[in-house]
């Protein structure tokens, strides 16, 4: 089955130094862009991440040091993917939890501009598991029928998570083929930041989704705790998160 768009799709995938969206760095990049009208376009990027890749890393993705020394810097490439993406909704494979957060935060790092926050994301990896609760490898071999070839490499993963989605829809005819409804039922919660640390409750709210103060609004806590503001700032917690506890209280302050 085609997708149903309304906007240009993105299929991507990354590899990275490690799983930390704090301080790992992405080594590789691919992407699909899926148009309305059907055409296609990937790209694929090594990328020198700027610091050593940890064995344990290169023994998923088999990427090492000496294959990415001449790459160029995300911060070189870093608009050129942003422009590709820019007005798309985005989909991947365990997306939702650790590429788009990865993607936010090396964007951020770099300081290139780009506003995701209306965009719709699916995870194919969440439809997969609410479905069948298996790997990447398993989906495409029980959707496709067809063993994948290349697996943990960024392109090869891209293209099987679209191939997936596809067969999703072909399989399952209470899913619709629609990308609003898609990126819903692929979501686990309503977030706020890309981390899930902030999340929407089923009252719209904002409130924390970790820690001590989970399930408590975000504007509460930080009019009588203000010490706790300066901690998530202070402490190993996405930029994106930072900015969006920023926002919120700015918004406290000025209401």
């Amino acid at each position: 089955m085609q997708l149903n768009l309304k906007n240009p799709i993105v299929f991507f995938d990354l590899e990275a130094t490690g799983i930390n969206t704090n301080s790992d760095r992405i080594v590789e990049i691919s992407y699909l862009k899926v148009h309305p009208n059907g055409q296609e376009e990937t790209r694929t990027y090594r990328v020198n991440p700027g610091i050593p890749i940890p064995k344990e890393a290169s023994d998923v993705h088999h990427i090492l040091d000496e294959d990415v020394a001449n790459c160029p810097t995300f911060k070189e490439i870093g608009k050129m993917i942003a422009h590709d993406i820019e007005g798309c909704d985005i989909a991947g494979f365990n997306s939702n939890r650790f590429d788009i957060p990865m993607l936010v935060e090396e964007f951020l790092r770099n300081d290139i501009d780009i506003d995701l926050t209306k965009r719709k994301f699916i995870d194919v990896q969440v439809i997969f598991h609410k479905m069948e609760q298996r790997t990447l490898t398993a989906a495409y071999k029980f959707y496709c029928g067809k063993d994948l070839d290349g697996a943990h490499g960024a392109e090869a993963d891209t293209r099987a998570t679209y191939e997936v989605l596809k067969s999703q829809l072909d399989m399952y005819p209470e899913l619709q083929n629609d990308v609003q409804y898609l990126s819903e039922f692929s979501s686990f919660n309503r977030n706020v930041d890309f981390a899930g640390k902030i999340i929407l409750n089923d009252k719209g709210v904002e409130v924390f989704n970790f820690g001590k103060y989970k399930d408590k609004p975000v504007e509460e806590i930080l009019k009588r705790d203000l010490g706790y503001y300066g901690w998530m700032m202070q402490g190993d917690f996405s930029l994106n998160t930072k900015n969006v506890l920023t926002r919120i209280r700015l918004r406290a302050i000025n209401k």
